[in-house]
């Protein structure tokens, strides 16, 4: 069984900056890490790229064939990566003994919240592979100091979720640049702990842009709450003991922690809470 992350989230948002930073700590705690680049636009990589599907597609070469645009040209990379996924699997085999994965996806995010394709490569690698992946989410703690921005970011988290059907990790990164952006109109746990939304309305009202669009503003976060998924963890890449307790999370979440324990004694205590596989590794300790 092999374990790893699955690193998506809004342009912008740090997710290749993630990837080389987790890089980096995995292997000081003693991880052989495999980063997989799947963004055929980045071209400029921090880490050290164990695969890049940019040596079997590149977006500059599909917009320029297809006459596309950046959008339409990511949407035709993952369906062609989908098709042609026996050359990712071959990529991976040789790192399944031994490595820890995490795999950088474009920025794109319809792509995870609409698209199918995406998906089906990570559930095909899961099936193919016997992968247990978590689907990291990052967002940029920026639009915590803008409340509609906010609201935005809560409903693409949960759009995410329900449609990946993964172990998930939503994380506010760059939490360390978070006072540069202006004054927070509540406490930083308001915004991790997605608990009453119903404060948020005020703050809305007082934007013109935002206040014409009362109601719905208020029926979309009645939805958020009614589903009661959404949460946040916090994260700074450079910072240690941050990046220890998304780690510790993560692990949590995809069965890593539970690796040296004997398989009979797992399914036993499985069966002793009643819980399925899906619940057992997205819920380890409820």
């Amino acid at each position: 069984m092999v374990f790893g992350q699955v690193v998506i989230g809004p342009p912008g948002s740090g997710k290749t900056t993630y990837c080389n930073g987790m890089q980096q700590y995995l292997q000081l705690v003693g991880r052989k890490v495999a980063v997989i680049n799947l963004d055929p636009a980045n071209d400029s990589l921090p880490y050290d790229c164990a695969i890049n599907i940019e040596d079997l597609i590149k977006l500059s070469d599909v917009m320029n064939e297809h006459s596309l645009g950046p959008n339409g040209g990511l949407v035709y990379c993952m369906d062609y990566l989908e098709k042609n996924i026996d050359w990712l699997e071959s990529k991976l085999k040789p790192l399944l003994k031994d490595h820890y994965f995490l795999f950088d996806f474009p920025g794109q995010v319809e792509l995870f919240f609409l698209h199918s394709n995406a998906k089906k490569v990570i559930m095909k690698l899961i099936k193919k592979l016997d992968l247990r992946l978590t689907a990291v989410h990052l967002v940029d703690a920026h639009l915590c100091s803008d409340p509609g921005k906010y609201v935005s970011a809560l409903l693409l988290s949960l759009s995410t979720m329900l449609h990946m059907e993964l172990p998930h990790v939503n994380v506010l990164s760059k939490i360390d640049l978070i006072e540069s952006y202006g004054k927070l109109a509540f406490n930083l746990d308001f915004y991790t702990d997605v608990e009453d939304l119903s404060y948020l309305q005020h703050h809305l009202d007082q934007d013109p842009r935002s206040s014409k669009y009362r109601k719905l503003t208020k029926e979309l976060c009645e939805v958020i709450e009614d589903f009661g998924l959404v949460n946040f963890t916090t994260l700074a890449i450079q910072d240690k003991e941050s990046v220890t307790n998304l780690v510790k999370l993560i692990d949590k979440t995809n069965g890593y922690i539970f690796q040296g324990i004997d398989a009979s004694a797992v399914e036993f205590s499985k069966i002793a809470i009643g819980q399925t596989d899906w619940d057992y590794y997205r819920y380890p300790f409820q």
